[in-house]
């Protein structure tokens, strides 16, 4: 009779597993989006509840009504602030930034001292924007999350995010929003499908068994019972890491999953909604903006989450029919 046995876990395609290198992840690619409008945002992981949605399917020709229990995750989301514009230009080697202006030091957050020292020449930067603005070709903000908002004891992470649209209306929306806030509801709206970018839990080094769900060895093998024995051919010189799985770092890494739906986005009048009583478990209650997605985001409580207009369908809405948000029993 054959023995048991299951393909080792583990992709591929996430090759080395190795530690991302910072807490919240730069986003590394945007869609390609007619009108002018920031293409991501960014939000705190708060926890998870779920909700009824009313969906409809044609069954015997009918079109019948039937509820959908659907999990859903909470990102509060309070407001980013823009401190800069970066102005890039296309060269044989991809672009480079050639230009940054920075909000006037008065519009700058005080708390930002925390994270980076900014001495901004207003005056001095927009002079040098006359004389290139003929070769700019992408535009990004330069944005900084206020966690003091929301009271999470954190520093504020500082990021780009690009600009859609046409260049020039791009540059002018740019020049618009420096040294003011920008809200999730501004961005993205209820139905939409976004990707959700983060870095997964980290869970150390951890050995074959855990790390790619190998079978243990015979209780009398040698030297130890959970490892994987031959690790190559016996004509290979070098073991192969993408095919023998070894021990090594495990979570803590970039990963970005496509297609989330938003269900819903709210401020603060509508937190209760989706408050547990007492509020969520190692995060507190949610007193700023808020957005939920269905399912699923990588990534503990009180980690920064990146939200971009979704790569594949930056245009597709489906808007949600919501019954119940159930919150009972969550905290």
């Amino acid at each position: 009779m054959v023995k048991e046995s299951k393909p080792r876990a583990g992709s591929r395609a996430f090759w080395p597993r190795v530690r991302a290198k910072r807490i919240y992840p730069e986003i590394k690619s945007y869609p390609s989006v007619n009108k002018v409008v920031p293409l991501a945002f960014a939000g705190y992981k708060a926890g998870m509840i779920h909700v009824i949605e009313i969906r409809k399917r044609k069954e015997m020709k009918k079109e019948i009504e039937y509820e959908k229990f659907i999990p859903a995750t909470v990102i509060e989301t309070p407001p980013l602030k823009v401190i800069g514009i970066r102005f890039y230009e296309l060269t044989v080697k991809g672009y480079r930034s050639i230009l940054d202006i920075y909000a006037k030091n008065e519009d700058l957050p005080k708390n930002l001292s925390r994270k980076v020292k900014i001495n901004s020449n207003y005056e001095k930067a927009i002079k040098e924007f006359e004389k290139i603005k003929e070769k700019i070709k992408k535009v990004r903000l330069i944005v900084c999350t206020q966690p003091w908002l929301v009271k999470l004891k954190k520093k504020p992470e500082v990021f780009e995010i690009e600009v859609g649209g046409e260049i020039s209306k791009a540059i002018e929306y740019a020049f618009n929003v420096l040294g003011k806030e920008i809200r999730v509801s501004e961005i993205f709206k209820e139905g939409q499908f976004v990707d959700v970018i983060a870095v997964t839990k980290g869970k150390g080094f951890q050995g074959s068994i855990k790390r790619f769900g190998v079978k243990r060895q015979f209780h009398k093998a040698t030297q130890t019972v959970r490892h994987i024995g031959a690790h190559g051919s016996q004509g290979e010189g070098r073991i192969l890491p993408v095919y023998v799985p070894l021990p090594g770092q495990m979570g803590f890494h970039r990963r970005t999953e496509l297609n989330k739906r938003i269900l819903m986005i709210g401020d603060g009048n509508r937190a209760s909604l989706i408050n547990p009583k007492g509020g969520f478990s190692h995060y507190g209650l949610v007193n700023s903006d808020f957005i939920l997605i269905q399912g699923s985001v990588p990534g503990p409580k009180k980690r920064l989450i990146m939200i971009r207009y979704s790569i594949r369908n930056p245009n597709l809405i489906i808007p949600p029919n919501i019954k119940e948000i159930v919150v009972t029993g969550y905290n």
